[in-house]
Order: C-alpha cells, then structure tokens, then sequence
C-alpha cells in the first residue's frame, strides 16, 4: 500500500507541477519568438527535431552553472560556462592569408580548454583543400533574404568538429566558388555583407543562441549591425558582441548605394556616428565598432595607438569616442605548432639546455641550403614578412649595405610589393654568399630560419600585434624591433647594466636608429657570448602562448555575461 502524503509533501508536490507547468509555457513562449525571428531573417524550413535538439532550443540565453559539467582541469579554471561563437573570414588550416587565420584557430581552442562552448563560422570557399572538404558534415540549408530588392540566396552549413571546437562553413557558389578569400572590393563587399548575415541566419537555424558573438575585422563587422536591426526580434538579440581589429588599415568602404543595396539595412544605420563616413562611403567597420558592446584589439600599446590621428586610419575620433568598450590583448602563439623540440623542419631540434650547440648545426644547415657561406661565427639576420610598406623595409634597404661587414649574413623570406622584391633581390646579387632573398613563402624555410638565425628584424611602421618577434622567441632567436603596437608590449629591451630584457628596441622610425639597434646587438653577441646565450634561454622560456591571452577573452566575455 502506498504511503500517504502529509499536507506538506503534498504541498511540495503542488509547487513542483507548477514548475512544470511555468516551464513549459516558458518554452513554448521561447520557440514562438524563435519562429517570429525566423521571418525577420531566413526563411527557415520546418524540421524535425530531435529530444536534445529541443532541450537545447529551449534552454535559456543567460547560461546556468551546472554540477554536471565536468570538473576544470586545475584549481585555476574559471567554473562557469560560456558558449561563444567565433565569426571571421580565414581561419587555419582551412584558408590562411594572414595572422587572423593563425588568431581563429588558436584562440577558440585555448577558450574550449577554459570551459567554453566554441563555434567557428566561416565561408566554405573553393580554394579549401579537398582533404577537409570531404570531412565535412552537411548540417541543413535554407534560403535567405538579402538584398533591398528582395533578391534571396542559398544558405548552406557544412560543419567539421576538431579538437573540442565546431567549425561551421558557410556555403554559397555565388559568392564563395572563385578566387582567394580576397579578390577586389567590387566582389568582396557583397560576399562579406551575404557573410555577415548568413553566420547570424546559421545560427538562429541551428537552434545554437551563444552568450557572445565574437567578430573578426571588417569582414565580420557588420554581424554587430545585422543583429541590432534585423535579428532585433529573435533570441540571438540576448547575446553580446565584441569586434576585434587585426588591423586597422582595412575597413570595408563602398559607396552608400550598393552597400544599402546588399544588406537592405534601415536607413537610420546609415549616418554619420555609423556606417557613414565622408557623407558618400559607408564604412562597414565603423559601422560594426558603433553597433558592438565592446571592441578588442591585438595589443595594449595598438588600443591607445589607434587612437591618434598617425595611427587612427581616419576613424580616431570614432574610436576616442567608443574608448570606453575598447580592449587592448596581445595575441599569443600555438607551442605545439611552433616548438623548437619536435620541429620536424630543423636539422637538429632543441631546448633550452642545448640551444646554443644546436643553433649552430641549424644556422650551418641554413646556409647551405641558401647558398651562404657556411661559417657558424657569421651572425645571421632574418627578416620574414610580407613585403609592404607597413613592416619597414625602406629603413632595411637603407641599412643592408652598412651591415654587410665580412661577420654578418641577411636572410630575407616574403613576397609582395615588387618595389621590395626588386630590392631585395638586387642585394642578393651585389651581395652573393652574404645576402639570400627568398622572394616567396616557403612554410618549411620559415621553421628553419627562426631556428638558424641569431636575430629577427621586425622594424614596422605599425604593427597591431606581430607574431614573427613571438615566434623567433621561442626558436631563441633574439628579436630587433621598432617600439610600436604590439611589439612594444612584448620585446622588452635588453638592460646591460642589470643583464635583463628580451631583444634589441629603437623608437623613432629611422633607419639610424634601426641600424644602431642592430649593432648593439652585434656587439653583445660577438664580445659577450655568454650574455647573448642567457638571453636566447630567456626568450625561449617567455611565455607566449594563447592560454594568458584567452584568460584575459574569457574575463571579457564574463563581463559581458555576468
């Protein structure tokens, strides 16, 4: 016989059905909102959903800390629970043109080991290698409304999940079946304001409502804008947005029509403390940093930089006026990827307890290979850049021949502005045995450089972050550098008086000064050898990695999401 409730366990068991009750009309009040979102964006065709499909729709956007999510690693991790999802244009291995693609790689995986849900969305473009093509897994498709006319387009997700992150490719043939990521602004502002849109429409498909929406540069800069206006009425209007600038220099500016025309956002969007800028352009990064909740970028020195008008790209005075959500966080570097003791591309790999013997077999081994004289007592300087304007190579031309001395060997890897090449190619041929301009990008050569060379020249302009000077540290080879953006905030010059300091730093942007900065470096490694080695071993045990950087990502975002 079953036994009797009391008064109050049958009080109990009243509340309990009440909280049933409330919770499924919460849901049914959720999935309501969810299909009047649907119509404001895609047209999102009806599916069946599985039993976790539905609890996970229906769970609420302010995440709940649970006893069953597993126990952090250390005492260190931070418990509560975020989910955020990553928006940007390249991302390696996928597709890599730049130092974005190494940033969306490497930071969602270090934020997955720091108690983060993590999506990835990019563009399934052609030029992705067939290898990951075929490992990707078709998620659903719909179309999607678009353009002021009316005009629709195909929205396909194709998802491949790897090492604790969900990457999700955008697929459409008309915008992302030809070329390179980045062609002409005639073809790229429609495929990156389709893009924009898409990744929110993607979302709000697959049921997937994360705390943060993270943007990457101008070519994601409109999904802030996108989901203030047009994504106003669905559920992915209770996440927070954070657009990060890689670099300033590139901001997405058309002419007002025809970006009015591909987005067919409202026209109150189109003035000038938003998208406008010069009363004709609209400008989709401006755009994206007024409409974002907090703005990040590459390094603490690159926030107060862009800020001025040397730096600011014309956009300073905006970016004075939004100082309050703006961020500065040094980039870091994969250890795995880039570990001087299992590079599978050097000759002898190394730690830190036989770095100076084996950097010598590695810069011997480089020399050959580069047709150099081979002589270990050489110091060798390498310079590994894209060949623009913007990394300092006027200053390098007007130095090389005051630093070919009979003891110092140049080592050039890059490809870009012909002016560049034409020169570095010149100095190759005046200088033959001394001086080897590699003009394209051969990843292999690159490993053995940073592991042959004794030094790494990275005299910019301006440099947001840089992760040729991280690089180069862990392969202790020593790094000269300008004192801008990132740079600074990550080479601290070398003290001889107290024996500290990690590189060789000049300030003002004069080849002088860069040259002077070369041969104090020169001249600690040829009369103080042992100094020069306990810096190597300094460099080599910095820690540059993306774990201190996603800590500062993963503090943001609970700020955002308390």
């Amino acid at each position: 016989m079953p036994a009797r409730k009391t008064p109050a366990a049958a009080e109990e068991t009243a509340e309990q059905t009440l909280e049933v009750q409330e919770e499924k009309k919460r849901r049914r009040t959720a999935k309501k909102s969810a299909e009047v979102g649907a119509e404001t964006a895609p047209k999102v065709p009806t599916r069946k959903r599985s039993p976790a499909k539905k609890q996970a729709a229906a769970a609420p956007v302010e995440p709940v800390v649970s006893s069953e999510l597993p126990a952090p690693a250390s005492p260190e991790l931070p418990q509560p629970r975020r989910s955020v999802a990553f928006i940007g244009s390249e991302c390696y291995p996928f597709v890599k043109t730049g130092g974005l693609a190494d940033v969306m790689y490497a930071l969602p995986r270090a934020l997955a080991k720091l108690n983060c849900d993590v999506k990835v969305l990019l563009p399934r473009y052609r030029c992705i290698a067939q290898p990951w093509q075929e490992k990707m897994i078709y998620r659903g498709s719909f179309m999607m409304d678009l353009c002021a006319d009316g005009r629709a387009f195909y929205v396909g997700i194709m998802e491949y999940v790897w090492d604790g992150v969900v990457y999700d490719f955008i697929d459409n043939e008309d915008f992302f079946s030809y070329g390179q990521p980045y062609t002409n602004l005639v073809d790229d502002i429609p495929r990156f304001c389709y893009f924009g849109k898409a990744a929110l429409a993607a979302l709000n498909y697959m049921d997937w409502i994360p705390d943060v929406i993270h943007c990457h540069d101008w070519q994601a800069a409109l999904v802030p804008v996108y989901l203030r206006t047009l994504f106003a009425a669905t559920p992915l209007s209770n996440a927070k947005t954070v657009l990060t600038i890689h670099n300033l220099r590139f901001q997405g500016i058309y002419n007002i029509p025809t970006i009015q025309y591909w987005t067919n956002l409202p026209d109150y969007v189109f003035n000038k403390d938003a998208l406008t800028q010069n009363w004709v352009d609209a400008n989709m990064l401006k755009g994206g940093l007024t409409y974002c909740d907090r703005i990040t970028t590459v390094s603490g020195t690159y926030a107060g930089e862009i800020q001025t008008p040397f730096f600011g790209e014309e956009l300073d005075a905006h970016l004075r006026y939004h100082a309050g959500k703006l961020r500065g966080i040094v980039n870091g570097i994969d250890p795995q990827l880039w570990n001087s003791r299992t590079d599978k591309f050097l000759r002898a790999p190394y730690g830190t307890e036989d770095a100076a013997a084996q950097k010598q077999v590695n810069k011997l081994a480089l020399q050959a290979q580069l047709g150099l004289e081979q002589n270990a007592d050489k110091m060798v300087l390498g310079l590994i850049s894209r060949l623009t304007d913007q990394k300092g190579l006027d200053l390098v031309n007007a130095i090389v021949p005051a630093l070919v001395d009979g003891n110092t060997q140049i080592v050039v890897l890059g490809t870009g502005e012909a002016r560049y090449e034409d020169s570095f190619r010149s100095f190759e041929h005046a200088y033959r045995g001394t001086v080897c301009s590699y003009i394209a990008y051969d990843e292999a050569l690159a490993h053995r450089i940073y592991a042959g060379a004794d030094a790494l020249l990275v005299p910019s302009l301006f440099e947001p972050c840089g992760l040729t000077q991280l690089i180069a540290m862990r392969y202790g080879t020593v790094p000269i550098v300008r004192e801008t953006g990132g740079l600074k905030d990550t080479v601290q010059p070398f003290n001889q008086y107290a024996n500290e300091g990690n590189g060789f730093t000049f300030d003002r942007y004069d080849a002088g000064l860069l040259l002077d900065a070369v041969n104090r470096a020169k001249t600690l490694y040829f009369t103080e050898r042992p100094r020069w080695d306990e810096m190597v071993r300094r460099d080599m045990e910095k820690d540059v990695s993306w774990e201190n950087s996603a800590r500062h990502y993963r503090s943001l975002y609970l700020e955002l999401k308390p």
